[in-house]
């Protein structure tokens, strides 16, 4: 059994960000438990990063808070 979240069926959704470029964007997805952030010039997917809704919530609300600096 792996702890690896399937992303096969995911759907991926483009940064606002990206005014409609098709490559050198960030595409977030969201599975049972865990959110997907990934690169498009990546077409293997090799830089996919997996947090889990906990993390990434509390990331959010890091940026909200302007904890963070993007």
């Amino acid at each position: 059994m792996s702890n690896t979240p399937d992303f096969s069926g995911a759907r991926w959704f483009k940064s606002s960000r990206s005014n409609g470029a098709q490559n050198n964007c960030v595409e977030t997805a969201f599975v049972p438990g865990f959110i997907g952030v990934q690169d498009t010039k990546d077409p293997h997917r090799r830089d996919r990063l997996v947090f889990s809704s906990y993390q990434w919530t509390a990331f959010i609300a890091d940026v909200q808070a302007g904890h963070r600096d993007l």
